[in-house]
């Protein structure tokens, strides 16, 4: 039930994760949860209908192939799918669970994780503890656990598990999430090598990351929306770091005076886009371990100013129209590599650029762009994980307590 995928030919050290996004189309639930790609994985079933993506070392596109193909060559294009329909089509080979992740399970009670959460609710550990927010707290662990448990099973990847949002101020709570989280995992023999935490790049988060990432436990820092947020997280060595490309074009449509956002505007430049390029050419002019995933990616044209960047998601839609256009040696597109190590050693940064961050130099170089859209991630992840745990006061204890 498993495949493994090759290096990118971005990568200068060997692949950590990569990640897309799985939804369902409950009504009730929304689900949007990160699908993770692990070429470190040596597994060789080949049960499982696979969408591989292929690598090379060339930087231009060879004759008589899809588009998806020759933008393949540059990139790991990772689909954004929908898990229960689409599946077949589009399979994850790794998986995040999450908050939401959870609601969608209980929203769909035929799904096949749906025993994990019911066995969680049924914990002699969580249903033992009197107090009951620690019970609720309890239960959330477990069921994440469960959930991660069985998609460990199915995919030959790591397996991403959400950090409680609601901890992202608090970088001891964060790492004491983590190492139970950890202990829950190894209770169900998986093992650490197929984990990763996902962690907001709050100051607090990154700091969490780099003592993390110093015991040998992977991260993954979500909702990076500034250089500094990038910077800091390649310093402190998080395996992977997740930029938002459609989430700050859309900012900056409709808001004005952040100096970053407007000085990539000055330069003619897409501030999304910008913020990708300069913090991949960061991360490999200073030979930084952590890996790049341009998230929100919206039409072919990014997808194409991006080529080179360890990772893309790309919703559905722009992969259907890639798989079914055929990129022939005259067609309207060149398909040329826009990130490279080679390009990147060359970019020039400000002495302001390359301090080493702390908190007080993070929190003065975040604009009102990255204050306000990590601000709603925030919030978004902190309700989510507000209304598992209400969920799971009414529906607990379950039938078979």
């Amino acid at each position: 039930m498993s495949f493994t995928l090759l290096t990118p030919p971005t990568a200068s050290t060997p692949l950590s994760s990569s990640a897309s996004s799985i939804h369902t189309r409950s009504s009730t639930f929304p689900l949007r949860s990160i699908l993770f790609f692990d070429s470190q994985s040596h597994h060789n079933h080949k049960s499982l209908p696979h969408f591989q993506i292929r690598s090379s070392s060339t930087d231009t596109a060879s004759a008589s192939t899809t588009e998806l193909d020759a933008v393949s060559a540059f990139s790991q294009i990772v689909p954004d799918t929908v898990i229960f329909d689409d599946f077949q089509k589009f399979p994850p080979t790794a998986a995040t669970v999450s908050s939401s992740l959870l609601l969608g399970i209980c929203g769909l009670p035929d799904t096949i994780f749906r025993n994990a959460v019911e066995m969680a609710l049924a914990d002699s550990e969580c249903y033992g503890l009197e107090n009951p927010d620690a019970r609720l707290s309890c239960f959330f662990s477990k069921a994440l656990v469960n959930v991660g448990g069985d998609m460990a099973k199915l995919v030959p990847g790591r397996v991403s598990t959400e950090v409680d949002a609601r901890l992202a101020y608090d970088t001891h709570g964060i790492i004491r999430k983590v190492h139970d989280l950890l202990r829950l995992y190894n209770d169900i023999n998986v093992s650490p090598q197929r984990l990763l935490f996902k962690i907001p790049s709050t100051w607090q988060g990154i700091e969490a990351a780099r003592l993390l990432e110093s015991e040998g436990i992977q991260t993954h820092l979500t909702f990076v929306y500034s250089f500094a947020q990038a910077a800091a997280a390649a310093q402190a060595g998080a395996s992977v770091i997740q930029i938002f490309v459609g989430r700050i074009r859309d900012w900056a449509r409709n808001h004005s005076d952040d100096p970053e956002i407007e000085s990539a505007q000055l330069r003619g430049e897409d501030p999304g886009l910008a913020l990708v390029t300069k913090a991949y050419n960061y991360i490999h002019k200073y030979g930084h371990k952590s890996k790049l995933m341009a998230a929100a990616v919206r039409n072919k044209q990014d997808l194409f100013s991006l080529l080179g960047v360890d990772y893309i998601i790309a919703p559905l839609k722009v992969l259907q129209s890639l798989k079914e256009s055929i990129a022939s040696p005259d067609e309207k597109y060149s398909f040329v590599r826009r990130l490279s190590p080679q390009s990147a050693a060359k970019y020039v940064f400000s002495d302001e650029e390359l301090v080493k961050w702390n908190q007080t130099s993070f929190t003065k170089a975040m604009g009102p762009a990255a204050e306000q859209l990590l601000s709603a991630g925030l919030d978004g992840y902190a309700n989510q994980a507000n209304r598992v745990e209400e969920l799971f006061g009414k529906i607990w204890p379950p039938p078979n307590v």
